[in-house]
């Protein structure tokens, strides 16, 4: 059950309003679905569109989950021209809605039996590294790919990994 909304003025409903707007265009010019930026961001489908409406309700920690999971920092909305462009940029620990086989050669060489596919969720990618880690090529590792798979053991490892 949602909790109830703290006291806010009028101003700062207002604000929480248009940061809530500005997450839900992000996530639409991504073409992410809700679902999907919710399992990103750890949370229920539910948490992410009380965000995009702007609820006081929802904590702050679950407004900045979403806005990492879009790539989004805090405060500062990225500029379209940045959504292309997002491979300059450190991403240590970011994991990204939808994850793009091209992007990462090991997991595409791992991803072999998946068919048709051009992206996968982060919990799928973290099951076909954690499944078929004996395969891997760690020597041919991006540093990039190295990224996303440490923040993917941090989301998922859990104790029982082989990664």
């Amino acid at each position: 059950m949602p909790a109830k909304a703290p006291i806010t003025t009028c101003i700062t409903a207002n604000q929480l309003i248009a940061l809530g707007q500005q997450i839900r265009a992000h996530r639409k010019a991504l073409r992410i679905s809700a679902t999907t930026a919710a399992e990103a961001a750890g949370m229920s489908r539910v948490t992410v569109h009380r965000i995009e409406k702007g609820e006081p309700a929802v904590t702050m920690g679950a407004y900045v989950n979403a806005m990492a999971a879009l790539g989004l920092n805090f405060g500062l909305v990225a500029p379209a021209e940045s959504i292309e462009s997002h491979d300059a940029v450190n991403r240590e620990g970011w994991i990204p809605a939808r994850i793009r086989l091209m992007d990462y050669p090991q997991l595409k060489l791992l991803a072999w039996q998946v068919q048709g596919a051009v992206t996968l969720s982060p919990a799928e990618a973290w099951g076909i590294y954690d499944r078929n880690w004996r395969h891997m090529d760690e020597q041919a590792l991006t540093v990039h790919e190295r990224q996303l798979i440490d923040a993917l053991r941090l989301a998922f490892g859990g104790g029982d990994s082989h990664v």
